[in-house]
């Protein structure tokens, strides 16, 4: 397989210009204003339907759409895997002519365009769906509030916002890319109370109980990639891959390798699913025995520290990855947070102590003033067995 080569994404248009990011809040005549408790009830309904496709759906949104008419619920259906029907035709489906005259609640603006399946907004009309509750505007440029221009000027009500919090937190990478041309990046690490991730000679299994090492499973399942470096690669030789028994699928895995010292028996390459290696070296012949143990090869620029991160993440993103899943030593996880592209933070705490000469969670250059300390907000902290999860998010 031919390598690629790599244009530098820079800092700037990675992370901090949001050009034409559609609006948390819909335009006013869109706001439904006094919705009833039965809104709110279908559309939490619909959420839920929406989160049953949360390990399959990639590179498309995970979606649930409820149909009621006369107070009765005539169809709900939520999108399970790219390419096959979206949650509104899977809806429209069940209810058959019961459809008409009915008020569709869906957890984002219904498409209306042609991809691998057919516009929903011309499945609705041809429905008689009399009024559209939305969760969100999609962020996607081709839909990005036409979806639901199209109903309105067809004389359908719309209108949109209800519980739109909780369907932008269902959605995150695919928000993000479509927003901000990158994914979602969620990095898990695991300490000890002491704030130690592995004794000085490397040795850290385990530090989680089964119940976290379980939960990160999950964690897994829903991204579109996992990402880890060399260093943890060359010391663990870790699979990287989902081991639930109901898993859709085995999402991209992903080594930063700015040298090139994979060993081609590495067990990731000899597992099923794709496996890519980003390498600032350019050598064809030095690339040719990874590529014949079944790994890609990605050219990309060198940074300061190791591979240009921003481009790493605009591949990925180019290759509709939503959520990256990074799992990966202090150095890496350093950079990520250093270049200020970690979007959440996962930490496993375990009821532990390793000692001063233990190795520490990261590694960040050095602060010479409070000032210049990296706050987190707290979203969740949680018992996972044995050991506590918390779910953090740079302010």
């Amino acid at each position: 397989m031919a390598a690629d080569s790599l244009l530098s994404l820079s800092p700037s248009s990675a992370t901090g210009e949001e050009s034409g990011r559609v609006p948390d809040d819909p335009d006013p005549e869109e706001r439904g204003g006094a919705w009833s408790s039965a809104d709110y009830r279908h559309m939490a309904r619909a959420l839920t339907l929406a989160r049953r496709g949360l390990t399959s759906t990639d590179p498309n949104p995970r979606v649930g759409c409820v149909l009621v008419r006369d107070d009765h619920v005539v169809g709900e259906g939520w999108h399970e895997r790219a390419g096959e029907p979206h949650a509104e035709a899977i809806a429209l489906d069940a209810a058959g002519a019961r459809a008409r005259g009915a008020t569709a609640y869906v957890t984002l603006e219904p498409c209306c365009h042609h991809g691998r399946t057919p516009p929903c907004t011309d499945a609705l009309l041809s429905a008689g769906v009399a009024r559209m509750v939305a969760a969100m505007r999609d962020p996607n440029p081709r839909v990005a509030g036409r979806g639901l221009d199209i109903l309105r000027a067809a004389g359908v009500v719309v209108e949109c916002g209800l519980l739109e919090t909780e369907a932008r937190a269902l959605n995150p990478g695919f928000i993000q890319r479509m927003t901000l041309g990158r994914p979602w990046v969620r990095v898990k690490l695991a300490m000890s109370l002491d704030g130690r991730t592995a004794l000085a000679s490397g040795a850290s299994q385990w530090l989680t109980g089964a119940a976290a090492r379980a939960d990160v499973q999950r964690l897994r399942a829903r991204s579109s990639a996992i990402l880890t470096g060399i260093g943890t690669l060359l010391a663990d030789d870790p699979s990287l891959n989902v081991r639930l028994p109901d898993a859709a699928g085995q999402p991209l895995r992903v080594i930063l390798d700015p040298e090139l010292r994979t060993p081609p028996t590495a067990r990731i390459l000899q597992l099923p699913g794709p496996v890519v290696i980003f390498t600032a070296i350019s050598d064809p012949a030095a690339w040719a025995l990874l590529q014949a143990a079944g790994g890609e090869i990605v050219v990309a620029p060198r940074a300061v520290r190791g591979l240009d991160l921003y481009a790493v993440l605009a591949e990925l993103a180019r290759r509709e990855c939503n959520e990256v899943h990074v799992e990966c030593g202090p150095t890496l996880a350093g950079a990520l947070v250093q270049a200020d592209l970690v979007d959440e933070l996962v930490i496993y705490l375990a009821p532990l102590l390793l000692g001063d000469r233990a190795r520490g969670l990261l590694q960040l250059l050095e602060l010479t003033r409070m000032q210049e300390r990296r706050e987190l907000e707290i979203l969740e902290m949680r018992a996972v067995g044995r050991d506590w999860r918390l779910t953090l998010r740079p302010k």
